[in-house]
């Protein structure tokens, strides 16, 4: 198998690292490095005592310029990115092999939850439409998951089990080679701290041209938005939120980028109306504030190059 270097990025995750560095334990020919963005929990220790290189940020860099510096420090030819909540099983090689083939630009595995089910719509998609933000922000999806925006983006009609070119597969477990990453300068930081740098990542593979694969034969248990799930509901808002019109802004044409801020407005101002009986008047002051995001957002000059690639 050609070297693999495994770049995991952390942020306060000392109840999940030590179960993904022990399952990495007995591979050969791999270097792994861990890129610690700011934790104030045990994480670093937990590294420490596995003797795992330990890139420490004093501050939270953001997902995507955690994974430059892991790449940057390291040298094999192939990266695999993993989220510290994801232990891997088998199938390292697999993922290796579709890179035999020089038009693939990355490959990603087969996810299960703690049952073994397949994480059906989360670990391989389509690059998403203006349509399917559009309705993930409405809130749509939500209500009806198996309309047809949604199918498509989500790739529901794929069999789990059964190799397949995608466009998305996710970044919690994600291989590509050094020189399709120098290729395509990096991921982009301006995705900060987290979220959509990986859909950036594989909207630039494909207009490069490049393959993107889905191996199930390579597996990996993901826990899931461990670290995410400890955020306050406004910070994860605006981060999500945030993200997402910077996806929108770089990639959609500026008629369609205007719609999906539109409906962000939208959709924002609903979820304030229906999470007033959970969260109370803050409510209000965290989808405002998403409200006024997208609302400056919708007047400003978008950046697409009106060429979408969906």
């Amino acid at each position: 198998m050609t070297r693999v270097v495994i770049v995991i990025v952390t942020f306060n995750s000392a109840s999940q690292i030590g179960r993904c560095l022990d399952a990495l334990a007995n591979l050969d020919g791999i270097e792994i490095v861990v890129v610690d963005n700011g934790s104030t929990d045990s994480t670093t220790a937990v590294v420490a005592d596995r003797h795992i290189p330990l890139i420490a940020n004093r501050h939270n860099a953001g997902f995507a310029a955690a994974v430059n510096q892991g790449i940057r420090a390291t040298s094999a030819p192939l990266v695999l990115l993993l989220n510290p909540d994801a232990h891997l099983e088998r199938g390292l090689d697999h993922l290796a092999a579709e890179f035999r083939h020089p038009s693939t630009g990355a490959a990603g595995g087969l996810l299960t939850d703690s049952d073994g089910r397949p994480q059906t719509g989360f670990m391989a998609r389509n690059l998403p439409s203006p349509s399917a933000l559009i309705f993930e922000v409405l809130g749509i999806n939500a209500l009806w998951p198996r309309n047809p925006v949604n199918w498509h983006y989500r790739c529901l009609g794929k069999n789990p089990v059964t190799p397949a070119l995608v466009e998305q597969p996710a970044g919690a477990f994600l291989m590509f080679p050094r020189t399709v990453w120098e290729r395509l300068e990096g991921f982009d930081e301006r995705f900060w701290p987290v979220w959509f740098e990986d859909v950036d990542f594989c909207t630039k593979i494909k207009l490069a041209g490049l393959n993107v694969h889905y191996n199930p034969n390579a597996v990996a248990r993901h826990a899931g938005a461990h670290s995410i799930s400890t955020l306050p509901l406004e910070i994860r808002e605006r981060y999500w939120y945030g993200s997402l019109l910077e996806y929108a802004s770089k990639y959609y044409h500026p008629i369609a980028y205007r719609v999906v801020c539109l409906a962000v407005v939208s959709g924002a101002a609903f979820r304030a109306v229906r999470g007033y009986r959970r969260y109370g008047r803050k409510a209000f002051a965290v989808y405002g504030a998403v409200c006024r995001l997208a609302a400056g957002r919708l007047f400003g000059p978008g950046r697409g190059s009106g060429s979408t690639v969906v």
